[in-house]
């Protein structure tokens, strides 16, 4: 009695499946609600008094079209459901690293604003001292030499510093536009599956 009525749900699954596309075993399954080897033999009982009565088809009780509207509409509910904390979840986690690069981006700012300033400053008390060496450079020739000398180096160490940050800014600023492509991406994923749940 209960193999009959497992019959009948593969059955059923099969007749309500083969409306719109072929049936397999996978989607008779899920369908009815059956193991795979219940589907697996039903299903090929089912196709073959299908192909042996040529093109009849029994026409789906309105019980069974009705209990699979409701299924359908449950199952679409429950899939918006998911869809919709996956977002969020998503979307949480796209903010949080959002977050954390603009507070990148902000500090190597900074650190790019402190090393201009106290370059300018190191360069404004080297020209001083240049300026300094350079009255005394009748008496002392040599230590004007070195003061140039130690000018031109802390320039080009401050060069190097002001580009090392200005290309860790430029990596950080690439990396939250990456993540703003991403989350506009999943966005436009996830709106049209609820579109369509609302239209049907």
């Amino acid at each position: 009695m209960a193999e009959q009525s497992v019959k009948d749900r593969v059955y059923a699954a099969a007749e309500r499946i083969s409306a719109e596309k072929n049936p397999t075993v996978a989607t008779v399954r899920e369908a009815a609600g059956v193991s795979n080897a219940d589907a697996t033999r039903f299903l090929k009982e089912w196709r073959a008094e299908r192909d042996s009565a040529g093109s009849k088809i029994a026409a789906t009780p309105a019980t069974i079209t009705e209990q699979a509207l409701r299924l359908a509409g449950t199952v679409w509910a429950e899939a918006v459901s998911t869809a919709t904390a996956e977002h969020a979840i998503i979307e949480k986690a796209w903010r949080d690293e959002k977050a954390h690069k603009d507070r990148e981006i902000n500090e190597l700012a900074a650190d790019l604003d402190t090393a201009a300033r106290t370059h300018q400053e190191n360069v404004k008390e080297l020209k001083a001292q240049v300026e300094e060496s350079n009255q005394a450079a009748r008496d002392n020739a040599a230590a004007a030499a070195e003061a140039r000398e130690q000018l031109a180096l802390a320039a080009r160490k401050h060069a190097e510093d002001i580009a090392e940050l200005k290309s860790q800014l430029a990596e950080a600023r690439a990396t939250v536009a990456t993540l703003q492509q991403t989350q506009d991406a999943l966005i436009a994923r996830i709106e049209p599956q609820a579109n369509d749940g609302g239209k049907k």
